[in-house]
């Protein structure tokens, strides 16, 4: 009679312990906003900056890592995501405004609230994360902008925390940003960000944000499962043009779809994988490049394993 085979230990059971949540084989897909992708084989939300640190210093070798936000700008692969998946919340979303002008928020602190919080505060010159779903970490990361204004025109510093665990304040200079792009090492994971704001008038910085919110409703899918822009803008065009010239509005793979409102905007019509986002992307990619011979980069984020067909 053949021994019976003893299970294989999880991933879990070889993490430092911690004083957040760490939960094995944890659901990602309802947690993102397409709402399509497998589970993280480990899920870990840090308590604080220090729960981060210690556990990033006592991580075994090897382990991957990735983190996420609120994922609005992600796209989980149907294979999970193998390693340690790590989101900022609860203390990394606190946002304070300084009477320097100075807005302090954590890493995991809504974009939008950050907005409202330099509004209530009497400053302007923020008002263009109202339109950038997310969070701060993410919007450092890609030095998202919208309206006229990018991350890099206002980061006063930001704090992250390298692949060992300690912790590094980093000065604009040193973020190396570029479109859509930071240089700053994939393993260093971001946790705050002081952004200068000026004085304005409330009501003035309010109307100004309501004028993007308007703008957003009258020319983007934002009621349907989407993750926003799919596709940077190469240099000197714009991606949705591309896009609309190669034929591409309303394309469909499986339950993906190609927004007919903005071409730039994969839609999950509700029946999705993330196989199907994923491929009718790429098919765009090979369209364009083939009509205009432009290799269009995406900003949209892929993570994890595809369960090949």
């Amino acid at each position: 009679m053949m021994a019976a085979q003893r299970p294989q230990p999880h991933l879990i059971d070889r993490l430092p312990r911690v004083r957040g949540r760490l939960a094995a084989d944890a659901p990602l897909g309802r947690q993102t906003w397409f709402g399509v992708g497998g589970p993280a084989e480990a899920l870990f939300r840090p308590a604080d900056l220090d729960d981060l640190s210690r556990f990033l210093a006592e991580l075994p070798e090897g382990v991957p890592v990735t983190v996420i936000g609120v994922a609005s700008n992600l796209l989980v692969r149907d294979g999970g995501v193998p390693g340690v998946v790590i989101r900022l919340g609860g203390g990394f979303a606190r946002v304070t405004a300084l009477a320097d002008g100075l807005i302090v928020a954590g890493a995991g602190a809504l974009d939008a609230n950050v907005a409202l919080t330099a509004c209530e505060a009497g400053l302007g010159g923020l008002e263009f994360l109202s339109g950038v779903p997310g969070t701060i970490g993410g919007a450092l990361r890609m030095n998202a902008g919208a309206y006229g204004a990018e991350v890099k025109d206002v980061l006063a510093w930001a704090e992250a925390v390298d692949g060992s665990g300690r912790v590094h304040r980093l000065e604009p200079a040193e973020m190396g940003f570029g479109y859509r792009h930071c240089a700053v090492a994939e393993d260093w994971i971001f946790t705050a960000a002081g952004l200068r704001g000026r004085p304005a008038d409330p009501a003035a910085v309010r109307d100004r944000m309501a004028d993007i919110r308007a703008a957003r409703e009258d020319s983007q899918p934002l009621r349907s499962r989407t993750g926003g822009s799919t596709f940077a803008n190469p240099e000197g065009v714009r991606a949705w043009e591309l896009i609309d010239k190669a034929g591409c509005r309303g394309l469909r793979r499986g339950g993906a779809m190609i927004s007919e409102k903005h071409c730039n905007f994969l839609i999950n019509e509700g029946e999705a994988t993330a196989a199907d986002l994923e491929d009718l992307g790429e098919e765009v990619r090979r369209r364009v490049l083939e009509t205009s011979g432009v290799s269009l980069r995406w900003e949209i984020r892929r993570v994890g394993v595809r369960n090949e067909r």
